[in-house]
């Protein structure tokens, strides 16, 4: 999927449902951390309103779903954790290239797409093998709506620069990511 170099361990989804309360929480504020980062993009492309449009839907549609999450929480008898650091997010924001203003902002996208590509993956793993039924269909269409995103963000990149020479760089991007992702899945988060 999305050519990720090293796919989940579906055992990941066994963590996961071991402690639903955590991982919503984690998802949570995943969501709101995916709108905070459409929103600073727009920040940095003003000049192309059509992105800024997009980017905007965007940003409202992931805090639909930090609203989603946050109901199932309640609805469940859960509360809300405090925000979580995200390691992986974490380790991916150090590849992110400092060259010109537009390598950073088509490097940001692809580490957008990236992200989106991981959850993406992480919510097909617990779509096929969690018990939960509600979270099943639940996850079922945040992945399409992953997937939508992911392919939004690499267009982008592809809009803003050389065609070519993105997809040599998101060649880069999953060969880095491969590496990291190693080091994940043993928690009861979305991409830890």
């Amino acid at each position: 999927m999305f050519k990720l170099k090293l796919p989940t361990d579906p055992r990941w989804a066994n963590i996961a449902e071991g402690n639903i309360e955590e991982i919503l929480t984690d998802h949570a504020w995943c969501e709101q951390k995916a709108a905070t980062n459409a929103i600073s993009l727009i920040t940095m492309l003003p000049e192309y309103p059509e992105i800024v449009t997009e980017l905007l839907a965007i940003a409202q549609e992931e805090l639909d779903h930090f609203d989603q999450v946050h109901e199932i929480i309640k609805n469940r008898g859960y509360a809300l954790g405090r925000q979580r650091k995200d390691d992986y997010v974490n380790d991916l924001m150090k590849f992110i290239v400092q060259g010109s203003r537009d390598e950073l902002i088509i490097d940001k996208m692809l580490f957008a797409a990236m992200i989106e590509a991981r959850s993406c993956e992480r919510f097909k793993v617990l779509t096929e093998n969690i018990k939960d039924e509600e979270l099943k269909t639940f996850y079922k269409e945040l992945m399409i709506s992953e997937a939508n995103h992911y392919t939004t963000f690499i267009g982008f990149a592809r809009l803003l620069g050389d065609p070519e020479t993105v997809n040599k760089r998101w060649e880069e991007w999953l060969e880095y990511e491969a590496k990291i992702i190693q080091s994940y899945g043993n928690k009861e988060t979305i991409h830890g």
